[in-house]
């Protein structure tokens, strides 16, 4: 189980990202656009480095929605590898059969 403050944390993240996200990326579409002038694409620079820091979407951390585990994690099912096998043997999700020989 990974620490109450790192889960949080990260979901703290997960919303300013989503909170930010439109203006973030009009921001770069501005810096990008080659029919501004520079002096405009430049301010959009500056406009985009006051933005949050965490409100980044590259800073949220995959974790596992049972155990707060950021690593082996499947991001189809949304969990880590031993919560699925926890989960599986225990017959908690349908179509799974944990192999044992």
């Amino acid at each position: 189980m990974a620490k109450k403050s790192s889960i949080e944390k990260n979901n703290r993240r997960r919303r300013l990202a989503a909170k930010y996200a439109d203006k973030r990326a009009e921001l770069k579409r501005q810096t990008r656009d080659e029919s501004l002038t520079m002096e405009d694409r430049f301010q959009a620079h500056i406009q985009l480095a006051k933005l949050p820091r965490n409100s980044s979407k590259v800073r949220v951390r995959n974790r596992c929605e049972i155990s707060g585990r950021p690593r082996g994690y499947y991001r189809k099912l949304g969990m880590s590898r031993i919560a699925l096998r926890e989960l599986g043997s225990s017959g908690l999700i349908p179509g799974l059969v944990k192999s044992s020989w």
